[in-house]
């Protein structure tokens, strides 16, 4: 196997892959990608011309492999580990997929957003545009604390797909517009999805990064502290 993820510790859709990555303890070699070098934005580029992290390559099958979601899928088919993110029965797969979308489209983007505007010149930024996201993010925390309820996982008793892709979405997006006190079953979930060896060691190996987030004045405490990343 020669798999390599060319991905940054701070991007939260390369998070959702590490997450199912450590999941399975699936043998990797992680190449950190520097956008604000041109050398290696150029290699970046000429491996996926959209410029978008995550991306895999896998060298024995000769493949590359883009976008996050299809990562996932591409690792779970042929390089399954002991935990399958991809529900082997077909409502159960549905399921899985429903909700990695649900918290792609509807969290992690909206999330991105907010954040996006901090980053653009006062005359520049997009009020409406925020306010949109913002309630848009308020309807999907409501739809997500209404299902986890009576869920112990986004999308069943097991850790899927659906929950690599909620955990990162629901990490940023709890800093731009907190959940924790008006949504109590979106809160407990989150805590269970922290809880995970997989998790925590993707938030310490990002956490020497996390200054660079445009709301990082706004992280709680929690995720700030110098705890070194299990082995």
């Amino acid at each position: 196997m020669a798999l390599t993820l060319h991905y940054h510790p701070l991007s939260s859709f390369c998070h959702k892959v590490l997450i199912a990555l450590y999941e399975n303890a699936t043998p990797f070699t992680g190449r950190i990608v520097d956008l604000g070098d041109p050398a290696d934005r150029a290699a970046f580029a000429a491996l996926w011309p959209l410029g978008k992290f995550p991306v895999l390559r896998d060298d024995t099958r000769g493949l590359t492999v883009p976008e996050s979601t299809t990562i996932i899928e591409y690792l779970d088919r042929h390089y399954p580990g002991a935990r399958p993110l991809l529900p082997a029965a077909e409502d159960a797969q549905r399921e899985a997929r429903l909700w990695d979308r649900l918290f792609d489209l509807y969290v992690h983007l909206q999330m991105q957003k907010i954040v996006n505007d901090r980053l653009r010149p006062e005359a520049e930024r997009d009020p409406r545009g925020v306010a949109d996201a913002r309630a848009t993010l308020r309807t999907a925390y409501d739809l997500v604390d209404k299902h986890m309820a009576d869920h112990t996982w986004a999308a069943g008793q097991d850790f899927t797909l659906a929950d690599c892709a909620a955990t990162p979405a629901l990490f940023y997006a709890g800093i731009a517009m907190p959940f924790t006190d008006t949504h109590p079953h979106l809160a407990a979930y989150f805590e269970r999805l922290l809880s995970r060896p997989s998790v925590q060691r993707v938030l310490a190996e990002a956490r020497p990064y996390f200054h660079l987030f445009p709301l990082a004045d706004k992280m709680p405490a929690r995720f700030t502290s110098n705890t070194p990343p299990p082995a």
